[in-house]
């Protein structure tokens, strides 16, 4: 078969029209209900956290059942394992998140609403980014190269980055996202809770808010240049993609406050995630080469779920370790460090705009 054939036959989907409307539907409407619940700003308790997140873990999980039971296990593989990686992803996004509330000193109740502000953010991108490797996949045989050229450039570049460590400090003075927004707005002095917009004196004045928030979306940016890659060396399915990235990014606003004290101890994870990330690079490659060479092996999808489980079961051990010996905590490298990954979130943005490192 040719490559050009095999390529537009693994770009089938499972999804109707109608199963493509309902699942955008439903993550509008979990959307919604978010910011309905961030409407009014409060400190959110562990309990509320807690329960929230078992909500987003479990419908992606029933989702998954309902996948295998209607298109059989290998697509039911595709979707968990496509799953597990953008999950394995966003956690690292979380250390990010982290490091840019603490540096604009985001008031505790105003916190889930900027993680939701840079969700919201990160689902238009991803869904803009799933649509052009779709089309791009669909229609040049090299893609599938392409693609598991930038995984491993990702890879090295978060290996390197955790191996040199460093300094950690963001100057938010720095960023170029904030330079441009302050030579546009004024900024206020302080937070005025939700709003990113504010009269006073009839000028229009910036909140720390929206600064914030602007941080946030340039680092969305750099992560779905690297998540969308990740999950297409998983899938084709362009539906099983958009569904592994949006349950993936639902429920990070409660699971940042859950984790909030566990992250900075995950000190190997970014081993894991070069790994990982190599390793479906290498994936890809295998799958192009093998479109042209029928003799080179391709990495089954079920191996690759097996592995990504045993490196996270791994790193987490490793990291439990380290920390107990009295490792430094933030010696991981997704907690970003000035003129490292960091600066390279918006485009070269200042001294550290707090992202994890990439291949674009």
């Amino acid at each position: 078969m040719p490559l050009s054939a095999a390529v537009d036959q693994s770009l089938d989907t499972v999804a109707t029209t109608t199963m493509w409307i309902a699942t955008v539907a439903a993550v509008l409407a979990l959307l919604v209900l978010d910011f309905a619940i961030t409407r009014r700003p409060h400190e959110v308790s562990m309990r509320e956290a807690v329960g929230w997140s078992v909500f987003y873990v479990a419908l992606p999980l029933a989702f998954g059942v309902y996948i295998w039971a209607d298109f059989g296990a290998t697509t039911g593989v595709q979707y968990l394992t496509g799953y597990l990686v953008e999950k394995s992803l966003s956690v690292d996004n979380l250390f990010v998140f982290m490091l840019l509330l603490s540096a604009f000193a985001v008031p505790v109740e105003l916190q889930q609403r900027v993680l939701l502000y840079g969700i919201a953010g990160a689902l238009v991108l991803r869904a803009v980014f799933i649509a052009l490797g779709a089309a791009v996949l669909a229609n040049f045989t090299f893609a599938f190269l392409l693609f598991g050229a930038i995984l491993l450039l990702t890879a090295v570049k978060i290996l390197r980055d955790q191996l040199r460590g460093g300094s950690h400090d963001i100057d938010v003075a720095s960023m170029r996202s904030v330079r441009l927004l302050s030579r546009f707005l004024p900024v206020t002095d302080d937070y005025r809770g939700t709003r990113l917009l504010v009269q006073e004196r009839g000028v229009r004045h910036a909140t720390p808010l929206l600064l914030v928030v602007a941080a946030i979306f340039a680092t969305d940016v750099v992560f779905a240049v690297d998540s969308v890659p990740a999950v297409y060396g998983i899938t084709s399915d362009p539906y099983l993609v958009f569904a592994c990235n949006a349950f993936a990014l639902l429920g990070l606003r409660a699971l940042y406050f859950v984790l909030q004290g566990a992250l900075s101890k995950l000190v190997h994870l970014g081993y894991g995630l070069a790994f990982i990330l190599a390793f479906i690079g290498v994936k890809l490659v295998l799958h192009w080469a093998h479109g042209i060479w029928t003799g080179v092996p391709e990495i089954p999808t079920l191996l690759s779920l097996v592995v990504i489980i045993l490196t996270l079961i791994v790193v987490t051990f490793t990291s439990l370790a380290a920390t107990r010996r009295g490792g430094d905590p933030r010696a991981s490298a997704h907690v970003a460090e000035p003129g490292g990954h960091a600066d390279r979130a918006v485009g070269g943005e200042g001294a550290a705009e707090g992202t994890r490192s990439t291949g674009a």
